[in-house]
Order: C-alpha cells, then structure tokens, then sequence
C-alpha cells in the first residue's frame, strides 16, 4: 500500500510540473497527415538584455502606421526586453516625441524570410481598453508593389476591447482593411495564460489556428500574394481604426512570447 500512495503523489507532482512549464520538442513537428516537419527557425528567448540583433530589427516612430494608432514605436529596452525565457513587448503610457504611448514593433525583415512552412508562437496576450497585439507577416516587396498587393498574415489579433476573441486574418487585393477575409475564435484567459498561435502555408492552403482550434482556412489559389517569402512582425499598438476606444486608466500593459518557431 505504501508504494501505490508513493506512486500516486509522484504521478500528481509531475502532472503539476508539466501544467506549469509544457513539455515540447522545438525540434521536431508533424503535418496533419503525418508528415514530419524540420525546424528552420526560431527564437526561444534565452538571453536577457534587448532582442537577439541577428533575428530582429525594429519599425520605428509614430504617424498611425496607416491606422491612426496612438503609439509611437522605439527600440529602447524599457519597451521591447528578454527576461527569465520570455520576450516582453510593453506598451506604456508617456509622453514621447509628440506621443502619448510608447511601444514595440519587431520583425525578421532583411534577417529571415521564407515561403510555406509553418509558424509557432506561445504568448500570453496584453488587456486594457485599446491595446493590440499582434503577431503577423508581410511579403517581401522587391518591386514596391505596396500593400496590400504583397500580401499579409495575420496569425493572430486580439483587441483589449472584445477580451478573449483571437482573430485570424488575411489581406490582399480586393479582401483588405475592413472587408479582409479572416474570422475569428473566443478562447478562455487569452491575457492570463499562455496559448499558442499557429499558421500552417502551402500552396494549396492557408490554416490559422490557436491551441490547435482552426481559426479560418483559405484555399492559396495563383490568383492571391501567398506564394512568395514573408517576414515576422511582432508588436503591441494602442487604439487605431482596429484597436478602438483607448482606457485612459491603462499605464502598461505587455505581450509576452515564450518562443516563436518556424517549421518547413
């Protein structure tokens, strides 16, 4: 009797420990239909200090970004930091430069782009009446076609204004701005607990989804920007066309990302 009590509360422990931290092998992925897939990038966000240079460079300033946003964007580590395994992208009410809210927008452009694969990140999202967070992609664009010609991916959006509700976006000629072709799913502590976003590309189709859950499918017909490379965006705004009605009460609020993976 005394082994089987040994053996349950062993049982609970490492059931308690893999809640807590989860167990993955960046490593190694599988489509659908079993077919495995090879890790090509990725940043676990192992090095504290400013984000790792050779992955990451940053937009900078203020002026909407074609939304009207209230954030201006910089590169300083009080907005965009690795701490203890996790990247934190922090939005902060101050006046800076003409703006009130400062805040971060990372991406691999110029340092890493590819075409299909799929992508992984683990965040836990920011809350607060105007706050933004997105992870998302842009195609390269050689030939200043412009958006949204190059296309764009919006793995996930998630707005402080309607808590809880992921969405899952494309834009591209003809389905942009207001009438882009996504949609969207309600999960539960979206700013309390970690979850993970996921964007399976082929040239056959394009799946969005959180936790496993599809979020929207769209077939990749020739016709549509999805069949060229595309860089990363990370970044938090605050307000804008999409963001809404800014809480004045918010002072700072942060995404934090866990890892971002990238499977070909």
């Amino acid at each position: 009797m005394k082994a089987i009590k040994i053996s349950a509360v062993m049982i609970t422990l490492l059931a308690l420990v893999a809640a807590v931290k989860p167990v993955s092998n960046p490593g190694a992925a599988r489509q659908s239909n079993g077919d495995s897939l090879k890790l090509v990038w990725a940043d676990e966000f192992d090095k504290d200090g400013l984000p790792d240079s050779t992955k990451w460079g940053y937009d900078l300033g203020a002026g909407g970004w074609g939304n009207n946003e209230a954030e201006y964007y910089t590169s300083r580590e009080k907005n965009a930091a690795v701490k203890n395994g996790l990247l934190s992208i922090n939005l902060i009410k101050e006046p800076y430069n003409g703006s009130a809210y400062t805040s971060a927008r990372l991406l691999t452009k110029n340092k890493f782009s590819f075409t299909y694969g799929r992508v992984e990140a683990r965040a836990k999202l920011p809350f607060g009446g105007g706050t933004w967070p997105a992870i998302w992609m842009l195609g390269n664009d050689p030939n200043n076609i412009g958006w949204p010609g190059m296309g764009e991916i919006d793995i996930m959006e998630h707005l402080g204004n309607k808590l809880n509700t992921i969405y899952g976006t494309l834009h591209y000629p003809g389905r942009s701005g207001e009438h882009a072709d996504g949609a969207t799913r309600v999960i539960e502590n979206a700013a309390a607990q970690f979850h993970i976003y996921q964007l399976d590309w082929s040239a056959s189709v394009i799946k969005i989804s959180v936790d496993g859950q599809l979020i929207h499918t769209v077939a990749n017909t020739g016709k549509l920007p999805f069949n060229h490379d595309f860089f990363i965006i990370l970044n938090v705004a605050m307000g804008g066309n999409f963001g809404g009605n800014i809480d004045p009460a918010v002072s700072s609020a942060s995404m934090e990302v866990d890892y971002i993976r990238v499977y070909q």
